[in-house]
C-alpha cells in the first residue's frame, strides 16, 4: 500500500475526532457549571440553617438538611458523569494513536520489503552487466590476437584484413547504458538499540499487545495487528507457532 493511501485512510478516520472532542468538552463544562450552581445553593442553605437554627422548628431544620444532602448527591452524580466523559475522551484519542502506531509499523515493513526487492534487482543487474562486459572483453582479445598474427604474416591480403579489423567502431567499449536502480529511502523510526523486540515482526513494543499462554514460547508477546487481532480474545490464546506445535502433538 502506498504512503498516500496510508495517510488518506488515517485522515479519513480522524475527520470527526475534533467534533467529538469538542462535544465531550462542552458536556464537561456544562457539568462543571451545574456543580457550581449546586455548591452555591448548598452554601445558601447552610447559611440559612446556621443563622436561623434557634428559631427554626425541627421539621424546617430537617427539610434544609435534606435539601443540602440532595444537592451533595447531585454534585457527586455530576462528578461521576464528568469522570466517565474524561475516560471516554481519553479512549477515543488513544484508539487513533494505536491505529497510527499500527499503520506506521506496516508502512515501515512495506518500505523494507521494497528496499530488499530493489537491492536484489541491483545485484542481478550488476551481475548481468559484468557477464556481458567479460564476454565483450574476450571477443576483443581474440580479435586483437588475430590482428597481431596478420601483422607478423606480412602478406598484402592479410594487411587488408588487418586494416578492416582496426577500423573505428569495431572495438567499442562495453555498453554502460544500464539503468541504475536506487533503493527507496527508508523512514527508520528512532529506536533505542537496547530496547527488546517482540512479535513475529521483531519490532519494539507499541500499541496493544497480547501474551502467548504457552510458558515455553520463545517470543511471548505479539502485536494485535501482526497476529490478526482487533480485540482481546476470551480464554487462553496461543501464537501461530505454538498453535502449530500443539496440533502436531
Amino acid at each position: 500500500m502506498a504512503a498516500g493511501m496510508y495517510l488518506e485512510h488515517y485522515l479519513d478516520s480522524i475527520e470527526n475526532l475534533p467534533f467529538e472532542l469538542q462535544r465531550n468538552f462542552n458536556l464537561m463544562r456544562d457539568l462543571d457549571q451545574r456543580t457550581e450552581d449546586l455548591k452555591s445553593q448548598i452554601d445558601s442553605l447552610a447559611k440559612e440553617y446556621t443563622s436561623n437554627a434557634r428559631t427554626l422548628s425541627s421539621e424546617q431544620k430537617l427539610s434544609i438538611l435534606r435539601q443540602i444532602q440532595q444537592s451533595y448527591s447531585k454534585c457527586k452524580e455530576f462528578g461521576d458523569d464528568k469522570v466517565q466523559l474524561a475516560m471516554q475522551t481519553y479512549e477515543m484519542v488513544d484508539k487513533h494513536i494505536r491505529r497510527l502506531d499500527t499503520d506506521l509499523a506496516r508502512f515501515e515493513a512495506d518500505l523494507k520489503e521494497k528496499q530488499i526487492e530493489s537491492t536484489d534487482y541491483d545485484s542481478a543487474s550488476s551481475k548481468g552487466k559484468k557477464g556481458e562486459t567479460r564476454q565483450k572483453e574476450k571477443k576483443t582479445a581474440k580479435t586483437r590476437s588475430k590482428v597481431k598474427s596478420s601483422d607478423e604474416d606480412g602478406s598484402p591480403k592479410t594487411a587488408q584484413k588487418k586494416v578492416k579489423l582496426l577500423q573505428p567502431g569495431e572495438f567499442n567499449s562495453p555498453s554502460t547504458n544500464f539503468g541504475n536502480v536506487h533503493p527507496s529511502d527508508v523512514l527508520d523510526m528512532p529506536v533505542d538499540p537496547n530496547e527488546p523486540t517482540y512479535c513475529l515482526c521483531h519490532q519494539v513494543s507499541y500499541g496493544e499487545m497480547i501474551g502467548c499462554d504457552n510458558t515455553d514460547c520463545s517470543i511471548e508477546w505479539f502485536h494485535f495487528a501482526c497476529v490478526g487481532l482487533t480485540t482481546k480474545p476470551r480464554g487462553k490464546w496461543y501464537c501461530p507457532r505454538c498453535s502449530q506445535d500443539r496440533k502436531r502433538k
